[in-house]
């Protein structure tokens, strides 16, 4: 049986290139990742700004059980 579609280089150094793109990429991920998570937190302090009475947290909403 003949895998030629599997290529495992025996010089390693062609492994680089590809490494370096995935760490890119991976980066590129967490810093987007970050990027949505603190405009989501800002987004979300926003209505409680603008009318702070009509908007309950879990925590009121817990203390008046």
């Amino acid at each position: 049986m003949h895998m030629e579609f599997l290529y495992f280089p025996e010089d390693k150094s062609e492994y680089i290139p590809s490494l370096l793109m995935l760490s890119i990429f991976v980066i590129g991920a967490i810093v987007a990742m970050y990027i949505f998570y603190k405009k989501s937190k800002k987004e979300d302090a926003q209505p409680h700004k603008e009318y702070p009475k009509k908007i309950q947290t879990k925590e009121d909403l817990d203390e008046n059980k």
